[in-house]
């Protein structure tokens, strides 16, 4: 772990107004998503989805997409504001004394809330755990329906990129699969926004 790095802190590929999150599904939603500009039929809004800012955590989500149903790994821009809304609405999917007066109303939160965060270990190139996290989003019901029909701003396939990085790695290419890397920076949280999320200060 980096002197610097915060055990919870957001790190992602963004610019003044977007943020990319990455997915990774079978082709046949890929291929439609591709096509529409958003997720479509045979993707279903009524199921929680989950995006991740770290690249990494994608890759070793997916195996490189290589396990099955998560063959096609897709880069999704989406607005800012939409993805600070998400977090801002969102409650943590363990309950954390800190940031709960008790489990009764960390449950009531889970219950309401239309997003879910979990924080888990960030991911080297072998898929190693570090020792600090990367955040994972879970979107369902009214959060599903914005980010399908407002914050995506566009989406790219990244399959070949990831693939290529696996060979790099698997060939031990390290130094040179880490600069190919997309190019991750801390992402400015607004104060409110971290607290809910449990976000390291």
């Amino acid at each position: 772990m980096r002197a610097d790095e915060p055990t919870r802190r957001i790190r992602a590929v963004y610019d003044e107004n977007t943020i990319v999150v990455y997915q990774a599904y079978a082709p046949e939603i890929a291929e439609s998503a591709l096509a529409a500009g958003t997720f479509v039929a045979p993707f279903r809004r009524e199921r929680m989805t989950w995006i991740k800012p770290s690249f990494l955590w994608m890759m070793y989500r997916c195996g490189w997409a290589s396990k099955p149903g998560q063959e096609r790994v897709l880069a999704i821009t989406i607005t800012r504001s939409g993805f600070e809304w998400a977090l801002a609405h969102a409650c943590l999917s363990h309950y954390e004394p800190k940031l709960f007066p008790d489990r009764r109303a960390w449950a009531e939160r889970l219950r309401t809330s239309p997003a879910r965060i979990q924080w888990d270990p960030e991911r080297d190139l072998a898929h190693r755990p570090l020792s600090y996290r990367s955040v994972q989003v879970g979107l369902a019901g009214i959060a599903v329906e914005h980010y399908l029909d407002r914050w995506i701003t566009g989406i790219r396939d990244v399959t070949e990129e990831a693939r290529q990085l696996r060979r790099m790695t698997a060939a031990g290419e390290l130094a040179a699969a880490a600069r190919a890397l997309p190019e991750e920076r801390p992402y400015p949280l607004p104060a409110a926004v971290a607290a809910v999320i449990g976000a390291s200060s």
